[in-house]
């Protein structure tokens, strides 16, 4: 791609980033009506995710994160099979985003819980520059394709390396999120944590599931920080979730923290049920990294003040679900993959 080719790439996508800041009639009532076909799809959570998409498509992000690749003007485009997730709105986003962006041809099998949105964002990127509806095309199928990234769960993982493990890939699987606490922080910083918990109800692999804690640990700070988010539980799905966990625990006399829209229950594993945040204590902040360490391949990434010394992306309070352009996913850089191919 030629300085002028990636200038116009730059050009065009800082434009889609100002519509979707400035939302058309048509996407607003998208965002309207997007929870009458995914009930967790709330239009709170719908303009989130288009809001922060539009801030990751500023000019100087897209300008620094391009800058970065070696993109050439030459090179055959090829197929590239996209599954995307449909846990939050959008999700797949930034997959379709680095097929465009390195020239590829993107072959999309969008989720059934989110098909309108990216379908829409797409058309609205066309319409700004029309040579981008020649460069994919929405498929109930994925056929002739040259490479595949695909999104889901630990269990379709074995299905799509069965089915794609032939060509170059990149087979996503389930992942979650750990804060590190030190006891040291302000009110306003656990406040933020609770965006990192209850953002998009907690059904991102963004989200906080797990709670790294020094023993002797007062929970109570933590539950006045977060009582903001008391709001949450009047979603009737979310209030299905915490009253099912809840009676599991009562029925089974098995110890728990309640503030009566989060449980908190200590358990070593990093993903936790909806409505119920895990925990566990630590000696200190050494054996925390020892213990993240050991589980990096299941961490997507690591939310806490403190200097650690991580291969995940550590990230402070408030701040998991608002990725950067070079926030990628498992730690895999999509861009490198594609342009390898």
């Amino acid at each position: 791609m030629s300085n002028f080719d990636k200038t116009k790439l730059i050009e065009v996508f800082s434009t889609l980033g100002k519509s979707l800041y400035n939302p058309d009639p048509e996407l607003k009532a998208i965002i309207e009506t997007e929870r009458q076909y995914n009930a967790w799809f709330t239009s709170e959570n719908v303009l989130q995710a288009i809001t922060s998409i539009s801030k990751m498509l500023n000019r100087a992000d897209l300008t620094e994160w391009l800058n970065s690749y070696k993109l050439t003007e030459n090179r055959s485009a090829k197929k590239i099979g996209l599954i995307l997730a449909g846990n939050i709105p959008l999700v797949g986003f930034h997959d379709v985003l680095c097929v465009l962006a390195t020239g590829n041809f993107a072959l999309i099998k969008a989720s059934s819980q989110d098909s309108r949105l990216i379908k829409h964002i797409l058309h609205l990127l066309a319409d700004i520059e029309p040579a981008y509806s020649q460069q994919y095309e929405f498929v109930e199928r994925l056929e002739n394709f040259d490479a595949v990234i695909a999104t889901g769960s630990n269990n379709t993982s074995r299905y799509f390396d069965y089915y794609f493990g032939k060509v170059p890939n990149i087979i996503r699987k389930n992942r979650n999120s750990v804060a590190v606490l030190t006891g040291d922080e302000t009110t306003e910083q656990l406040n933020n944590l609770g965006h990192d918990i209850f953002d998009y109800f907690g059904l991102g692999c963004r989200n906080v599931s797990k709670l790294m804690v020094p023993k002797g640990y007062n929970f109570n700070f933590f539950f006045e920080s977060i009582q903001t988010f008391e709001p949450i539980i009047h979603h009737n799905k979310y209030n299905n979730n915490y009253g099912y966990n809840r009676s599991i625990y009562l029925v089974g006399n098995e110890q728990h923290l309640d503030n009566n829209f989060l449980l908190l229950k200590e358990n070593p594993s990093l993903s936790s049920p909806l409505a119920v945040i895990f925990y566990e204590y630590y000696d200190d902040l050494e054996s925390a990294e020892r213990l993240l360490q050991v589980q990096t391949d299941i961490i997507q990434c690591v939310v806490s003040n403190a200097k650690l010394n991580v291969p995940n992306q550590l990230v402070p309070f408030g701040q998991s679900q608002q990725p950067a352009l070079w926030d990628y996913a498992d730690n895999v850089d999509t861009m490198e993959f594609l342009i390898s191919i």
